[in-house]
């Protein structure tokens, strides 16, 4: 598990910086951006130390499925 943005706050690490993850570590998705489902993933993404946004997830509504969301 990597460190995440609320620990560092927690520990008082104004300057924390994520470490870079490779997008293929973790799962992008087709969750719409502003619904429950994609807030889930962003909750979780957050809790494991993951980056918030993956370079394939779904940008809007109208954003076409990609293989691998």
């Amino acid at each position: 598990m990597h460190k995440n943005v609320l620990d560092a706050i927690r520990e008082g690490d104004w300057f924390f910086e994520p470490e870079d993850v490779d997008p293929g570590r973790y799962r992008s998705t087709s969750a719409i951006p502003g619904t429950k489902g994609k807030v889930e993933i962003l909750a979780e993404r957050a809790r494991t130390g993951l980056p918030l946004w993956h370079e394939r997830d779904r940008l809007d509504y109208e954003d076409a499925e990609v293989d691998g969301r």
